[in-house]
């Protein structure tokens, strides 16, 4: 049940990022969510969207380097301590986290969080067994 993200690589330049959202724009693309990494020569931007396979297309037409990989997507009640839940519960399941980043939920009532692990199936199982709700393809859209 994981989910679609894209990687994008991104020269650290002005005016690339704007170019890579208007190119997603132009084809109808919506963002759900976002995070970017930089450093002095380039950036590593990862996004989740409305049409992964699409933007892909569009994106490598353009010249831009991007790749598909699959996350895991938990909803977190928006209450203190839930991310450090969810976390716990996959630390205590020896289960590595590489990187996550939140985004808001449609409903509102809680958020999104992208989580890259090595196993992702056994994440999710970790994460159900803990009492979380994993987030769909079509909670996004």
């Amino acid at each position: 049940m994981a989910i679609k993200q894209l990687t994008v690589f991104v020269e650290n330049k002005q005016g690339r990022l704007v170019e890579i959202t208007e190119m997603l724009a132009s084809a109808s693309i919506d963002m759900s969510a976002l995070s970017i990494a930089d450093t002095r020569d380039f950036g590593i931007l990862r996004l989740i969207v409305s049409d992964t396979e699409k933007a892909r297309e569009v994106l490598t037409e353009n010249g831009v380097l991007v790749q598909i990989t699959e996350v895991v997507g938990v909803k977190l009640s928006d209450r203190p301590g839930e991310l450090s839940r969810a976390l716990s519960a996959l630390d205590r399941a020896g289960i590595n986290l590489e990187y996550l980043y939140a985004f808001l939920a449609v409903n509102g009532h809680s958020a999104y969080v992208a989580l890259r692990v090595e196993n992702n199936e056994a994440a999710e199982a970790v994460l159900r067994e803990a009492g979380f709700e994993m987030v769909t393809e079509q909670d996004i859209k």
